[in-house]
């Protein structure tokens, strides 16, 4: 007949007339739940760590099937996978949240700590200088570019960064 049904539900409120796309509304509704349902996932990894890391593995697998972007989820699954020798799998996580599009400071730096245990330093490099650019305040990104590029020969950039690790520290504990 050419004719279409359309979710909309007409509301008077206040005198005024309006439409209401309900399905707009479900779907608004339903991420709601879900990014709630993610948070409380999310805050019953934190109450289990140091407790149960397989308890608090699973709450954040489960967090991050509700909410695949709760960047602190992969953070602290990445950095359980890591702490377990789960490299690759931590590493997966990790890169999953950058391809999301999180340029997170701690994200970047814990991609870097696990990069150099699994002996890759320049890709290590990479991760620890994106992490300053996400937070150029970031003392532990500076102490480990300090470090690496000692290792590395290049006392110049280690001395850069030695010295805004300190300039850092020492601003943290003039209080």
């Amino acid at each position: 007949t050419g004719q279409y049904l359309l979710a909309l539900d007409v509301q008077v409120a206040t005198g005024a007339l309006s439409i209401v796309d309900q399905a707009a509304a479900l779907a608004r509704e339903v991420e709601a739940r879900l990014l709630a349902e993610a948070e409380q996932w999310f805050e019953q990894g934190l109450d289990v760590e140091a407790e149960d890391a397989l308890a608090e593995c699973e709450a954040y697998e489960k967090c991050l099937a509700a909410d695949p972007e709760h960047v602190g989820a992969r953070i602290n699954w990445g950095r359980l996978l890591h702490e377990s020798g789960k490299l690759d799998e931590a590493e997966r996580v990790y890169r999953e949240a950058l391809h999301l599009g999180e340029d997170d400071a701690t994200l970047l730096f814990n991609l870097g700590v696990l990069l150099e245990d699994a002996g890759r330093e320049d890709a290590a490099l990479e991760a620890y200088q994106r992490a300053l650019g996400a937070d150029p305040d970031f003392a532990d990104a500076h102490y480990n570019l300090a470090r690496l590029y000692e290792i590395a020969g290049k006392p110049q950039y280690a001395l850069r960064h030695l010295a805004s690790f300190r300039r850092l520290i020492g601003a943290g504990t003039d209080a």
